[in-house]
């Protein structure tokens, strides 16, 4: 943590320098990043061994994973909230107002994981008033069941994440939740094949491992939190139970377009899976195949965004505009390098990346891979765009200024990407190749939004001012 503190801005000295705000970036984005990917890696293990039983467990999986992530995403949004109100009382030393935005966001994600446990029940009838499969349709909503209970851990864990993230304490994070990984890899082997002297349990032995290893990682964090001596000023244990019921209001009013910002996203993605399934099984397995792969590459800038939030947040609190605008650089810099190379490798290993999903003895698994590679290698194509909006949200984010944000998302996403994906894949005859462009026009259209967003608020002179005080 020595190197960390030494990258922090020193008030008595002036603005930081690049590369003081590079050395930063880099450890603590980095960090971020593997935690990312190490959460990542949970669901890339649940897609794998899954998609082993075969394409028709594969494709409900990808159903119930992306209609759980719908509802879990838009809660994320609270918890994300709490970064950059930690970091900005951090610039400013304000213990208190830290514990207050840790201990209320845990509360807010706690009422919200209740409410939508009644929808998430009923996942089944949902898809087949969607017209999917009537058998994947029951598959999913079986594995859902058990997927939903941990929802609240979930979410519990994104808060302590973005408390101590924004503390610049990533490492105990991407530690725990890569021993969380770990745990989560082998009970899925035990529970969906019935090693180890366990039963065969199929799908719903991939739900229980995913609840008990959510419920570990959170676990552990609260242990770290509550036994490490740094963490003791801020006493976010003490009292946890007393409503404070401002910061409550607080956390709720950031978080949520925070959630309908990634929610118009991650619905669009959600989306395209339910017109896949129009197209076909197999091609809803490819299309899962490639999405899971574009998500995994999705961590590093999605962690460099984490990490530029907390970097502005924290010169917000400080109050220099100077740091702000050095921070924001610095990260979208490192994000475009890191999506030029995952871009790179989708455009040169597609079938070996792909093959790790398949078992390429089954019949159907040929077609999904020859179904998926031009699907990764658009979305290659669009691995730059999706960086630049992630990182200028997060730039935003770190700002305070949500609002706009979610504005520009659900247009970019629901008026541009939505319509343009349905009219190529069907109108036009493209299939799944159209609905995924329509998914990079979307992306695109939100990376000049979003970018040309904090451009106004620099050259304008509003870094500093509050969000509300903004004009969109």
């Amino acid at each position: 943590m020595r190197a960390l503190a030494e990258a922090r801005h020193d008030p008595k000295t002036g603005p930081s320098s690049w590369s003081v705000h590079l050395k930063g970036m880099l450890l603590l984005g980095l960090p971020l990043i593997g935690a990312q990917l190490a959460q990542m890696s949970i669901n890339v293990t649940n897609t794998i061994l899954i998609g082993w039983l075969g394409p028709v467990e594969l494709a409900a999986a990808v159903l119930a994973t992306q209609t759980f992530y719908l509802f879990w995403m838009f809660g994320s949004g609270f918890a994300y909230a709490v970064m950059p109100m930690v970091a900005a009382a951090s610039g400013q030393d304000d213990t208190r107002s830290v514990r207050r935005s840790v201990r209320m966001g845990l509360w807010v994600v706690a009422f919200y994981s209740l409410a939508v446990m009644v929808p998430l029940w009923f996942t089944e009838w949902i898809l087949l008033r969607l017209g999917q499969d009537p058998e994947v349709a029951a598959l999913s909503g079986s594995y859902m069941r058990v997927l939903q209970w941990s929802m609240l851990p979930y979410l519990s864990t994104f808060v302590l994440r973005s408390f101590l993230s924004a503390l610049e304490r990533p490492r105990p994070v991407l530690v725990i939740t890569l021993f969380g990984a770990l745990l989560n890899g082998l009970a899925n082997y035990a529970l969906i094949f019935g090693h180890f002297g366990m039963p065969a349990l199929g799908l719903t032995g991939s739900g229980i491992a995913s609840v008990s290893t959510s419920t570990f990682i959170v676990l552990c964090l609260v242990a770290y939190t509550r036994a490490t001596p740094i963490f003791a000023a801020f006493e976010v244990w003490r009292r946890f139970f007393q409503p404070d019921w401002q910061m409550f209001r607080e956390v709720a009013l950031l978080g949520w377009p925070i959630g309908a910002t990634i929610l118009a996203e991650v619905s669009l993605f959600t989306a395209t899976s339910v017109m896949m399934g129009w197209i076909g099984t197999t091609e809803l397995a490819a299309h899962g195949i490639a999405l899971q792969l574009a998500s995994t590459s999705f961590m590093m800038p999605l962690g460099l965004s984490n990490a530029v939030t907390i970097r502005v947040g924290l010169a917000y609190g400080r109050r220099s505009a100077l740091d702000i605008a050095r921070a924001a650089r610095v990260g979208m810099g490192v994000a475009l390098t890191s999506a030029t190379c995952a871009a790179l490798l989708f455009w040169t290993v597609p079938g070996g990346l792909i093959s790790l999903y398949l078992d390429l003895e089954q019949a159907e698994a040929s077609r999904a891979l020859a179904t998926a590679i031009p699907l990764l290698a658009i979305a290659a194509a669009f691995q730059l765009v999706d960086a630049v909006q992630v990182t200028a949200s997060g730039i935003l984010r770190g700002l305070k200024d949500t609002r706009t944000p979610m504005i520009i998302a659900v247009a970019s996403y629901w008026v541009v990407g939505m319509p343009m994906a349905y009219v190529l894949a069907f109108p036009l005859g493209w299939g799944g190749k159209g609905i995924w462009w329509g998914l990079a026009g979307g992306l695109l259209v939100a990376a000049v939004a979003m970018s040309a967003r904090y451009i106004q608020r620099e050259r304008s002179g509003h870094l500093l001012l509050g969000a509300n005080a903004v004009t969109a």
